[in-house]
């Protein structure tokens, strides 16, 4: 089944998520014609971050998630949630408080090599199911006034492990293993296979 005739049973696409990337991504991964909502999920994205990581980021795309469902109260909707995490030596970076946090966090990615991890939630009509993917990025020795010019930007502020891949710190990877679509937000080309399973109820 096309993920196009998969979608005939779903009355509109809700993506809980702002972030402008994975609005593109998911426009990349629907047919041409096939619009979608964003809701923003009011889920404080506050669990314990001393766990596994893959299973920290699905458990938070699905509490995103429901929160869009339960707002929401459209069994018929398909809602798309998901969360993405940067991973050091099995801790967790997420996006940093401020300045100085991001200077840290790319001077530990420095010269090394790291993981990518995206949790995706889907709902529609009362089922849901979720998976994760997982990117390795390496990255070149950066020099400390590469790592402060890139701060000075602002751009690390709103990304996960200070940096977004798709921006100005794409100069600093040296290679990937995995799906580079899946570092910026959403695996694309997972999501497009789940979602044909899911919404055909073979998941």
């Amino acid at each position: 089944m096309l993920l196009k005739e998969a979608l005939a049973s779903v009355s509109a696409v809700v993506l809980a998520s702002g972030s402008p990337r994975r609005k593109e991504l998911l426009g990349l991964v629907l047919p041409e014609e096939y619009g979608f909502e964003v809701q923003t999920s009011d889920f404080a994205e506050d669990l314990p971050k001393d766990t596994d990581a893959a299973d920290y980021a699905l458990r938070t795309a699905t509490a995103k998630g429901e929160s869009v469902v339960k707002a929401r109260n459209a069994p018929d909707e398909l809602v798309i949630s998901a969360d993405t995490v940067v991973v050091r030596k099995d801790k967790i970076l997420e996006k940093p408080r401020d300045d100085d946090h991001a200077r840290d966090m790319l001077s530990k990615l420095s010269g090394k090599t790291h993981k990518v991890i995206t949790g995706v939630a889907l709902f529609h009509k009362g089922r849901s199911c979720g998976f994760h993917a997982c990117t390795k990025v390496t990255f070149s020795k950066l020099p400390a006034a590469a790592i402060d010019d890139y701060v000075a930007t602002g751009d690390p502020l709103d990304k996960a492990g200070g940096y977004g891949i798709q921006g100005r710190a794409g100069c600093f990877v040296e290679g990937i293993d995995g799906c580079y679509h899946n570092v910026v937000g959403l695996p694309v080309n997972r999501l497009a296979r789940e979602l044909q399973m899911f919404l055909a109820d073979q998941w």
